[in-house]
């Protein structure tokens, strides 16, 4: 689709919309959880964690079939560099989540009764840990999380009435268990940046970008190339030259030649273009 069309297309600004509601609401619902209690004890990683892995799904069955509920910009950017979600879209997608992620923890900031404990909100790499310690947690949290996505949108594609949304919240609790203690399983960079700017504090604040961003893009190529059954040579080619990829896996999952998919695809294309002449 043109970049004019797809600005005029209505879908476009409702999966911009979504991704800034979801992103808010994911955002709130993981820093609400970090409040500490009336004795000012904090409350781990257990809050955080069913509380990210409950709105994923919620969220998944909100926004789901409007943009896909994508509301992190590690997901988002995986996607792109698997090509499935252009260019455009990644990048508006990107922005709006990351705006949803910085109104999110202005709203809670000042909600707090004592703004000290915003300081919970913060991602910071502990002290008896290094950045590079930090940063392979996050890569590897993020890693399960990324698969996940990518194993239900497979399954979903042969499966209409697969329930993924549940696996994706799972996937996210599960992660969160794993690096919470040591890295703070930001696993979401519009997390992250919502508390930065708000409270001002930077330090290590690259870990939550590139950690996330390279577990989830190592998951999605892993997935699209390695695991999945439409994984071909053919396939990856296609994605490195910018051929089209669903012929590819067509032709993969149905065992026909390349050429046959192909002529078909074509010949569907000629059809769908006489029906709107």
């Amino acid at each position: 689709m043109a970049i004019k069309e797809e600005l005029r297309s209505r879908q476009f600004w409702q999966g911009i919309l979504a991704e800034v509601l979801g992103s808010l609401v994911f955002v709130s619902a993981v820093l609400g959880s970090l409040v500490p209690g009336p004795d000012g004890v904090s409350p781990g990683p257990i809050y955080p964690a069913l509380a990210a892995g409950m709105a994923t799904v919620v969220l998944g069955y909100c926004f789901g079939e409007i943009s896909g509920a994508q509301v992190n910009p590690a997901v988002t950017v995986a996607l792109l560099a698997t090509r499935k979600v252009d260019v455009l879209r990644a990048v508006v997608y990107l922005v709006a989540q990351c705006l949803g992620g910085i109104l999110a923890t202005g709203l809670m900031y000042l909600s707090l009764p004592l703004k000290s404990t915003a300081q919970n909100y913060i991602n910071k790499v502990p002290v008896e840990m290094n950045a590079g310690q930090a940063l392979g947690m996050e890569m590897l949290a993020t890693f399960l999380l990324g698969f996940t996505v990518f194993s239900v949108e497979d399954q979903r594609r042969r499966e209409i009435n697969e329930p993924g949304n549940l696996a994706i919240g799972l996937a996210v609790t599960t992660a969160i268990f794993i690096a919470g203690r040591f890295s703070g399983a930001s696993l979401n960079p519009a997390r992250s940046l919502g508390p930065a700017i708000i409270l001002g504090y930077w330090e290590h604040h690259w870990v939550y970008w590139i950690g996330p961003i390279l577990g989830a893009v190592l998951a999605g190529v892993s997935h699209e190339f390695i695991f999945a059954p439409s994984a071909s040579r053919q396939k990856l080619v296609a994605c490195m030259t910018c051929k089209d990829i669903e012929i590819v896996e067509t032709a993969s999952v149905s065992r026909s030649s390349l050429s046959t998919v192909t002529q078909s695809a074509m010949r569907h294309k000629q059809n769908n273009k006489l029906e709107h002449s």
